[in-house]
């Protein structure tokens, strides 16, 4: 019976891991692309101890697994209070970096306040939407999967942004746990590269249909004022790109160990993204 389950099903169970436990056949008998599923990946839980960022999608743990019990859609509340200090360090820092670092910051208070508000607007959607595709797509495949953030990262990237005014941030990923395919395994990863695809051509629409704002809702960058479509469609870009480079624990490495092709096609599309912004989008706005 377990061969024979709608694949579509997961979007209809209320709480699709609540007929499961730990020896499940229907979980580790599940396949995706021909191959029965093989224990690839047993990717760690949070840490006490912090660093989630760099041990994603992996790295090997001795500690047991708690059996996630949640929805399709659940986030434990552990995932939200993570969330949300992400959502803030990334306040801090996209203020200072508006703010060209800690000195504009103080010699500008009231707008380091509205421009790192102003700024999640365009920047907040990439990120959230990119790891909540990673989340519902290991969900979708059986997986217990949840957002974790990285304290030493968030914390590294509003030092780096305070001193030089640059964006650089770490913020954590998504830990996954289960039994997968390589085919599986791959496309968790890269379904975040994808949304940040989707979104950018979202952003397309919206400037063609007019939606580009001026005005009170611009940030300067390089001595010009941006609108918030301009931060969106370089936001999702930059993400995009970043995370399809194939080193370290980015999206990139697990999508080409996958497929060369996959990694190589998304590769080009997510890098037209820059060079379409650069040339074109100019014209646009």
């Amino acid at each position: 019976m377990a061969e024979k389950r709608d694949p579509r099903a997961h979007w209809l169970d209320e709480d699709p891991f609540d007929q499961m436990d730990t020896k499940s056949k229907t979980h580790t008998r599940a396949r995706d692309d021909g191959n029965w599923r093989k224990p690839h990946i047993r990717v760690v839980t949070g840490n006490p101890s912090g660093q989630p960022f760099f041990r994603v999608f992996g790295a090997q743990q001795s500690q047991p697994i708690p059996l996630h019990k949640g929805s399709i859609w659940h986030f434990s509340e552990k995932e939200i209070k993570d969330l949300s200090n992400t959502i803030i360090a990334f306040t801090i820092a996209l203020g200072f970096f508006a703010t060209n670092g800690i000195f504009g910051a103080l010699k500008y208070p009231l707008l380091f306040v509205w421009w790192g508000i102003l700024l999640l607007i365009p920047t907040i959607p990439a990120f959230l939407l990119h790891e909540i595709a990673h989340k519902i797509t290991a969900r979708k495949y059986g997986c217990w999967a949840e957002f974790r953030s990285s304290a030493s990262g968030l914390r590294f990237g509003i030092f780096i942004a305070a001193l030089t005014g640059i964006l650089f941030m770490a913020p954590g990923a998504v830990m996954v746990a289960g039994n997968t395919t390589k085919s599986q395994f791959g496309k968790i990863a890269l379904a975040g590269p994808v949304s940040n695809v989707i979104l950018w051509i979202l952003g397309i629409f919206l400037i063609l249909l007019g939606f580009e704002t001026s005005g009170v809702f611009t940030v300067p960058f390089a001595g010009v004022s941006k609108g918030m479509l301009w931060w969106w469609m370089w936001g999702n870009a930059a993400l995009a790109v970043f995370n399809m480079l194939p080193f370290g624990p980015l999206d990139g490495k697990k999508i080409k160990t996958w497929s060369e092709t996959m990694f190589w096609f998304w590769l080009i599309v997510a890098g037209s993204l820059i060079w379409f912004n650069i040339n074109y989008l100019p014209a646009l706005l």
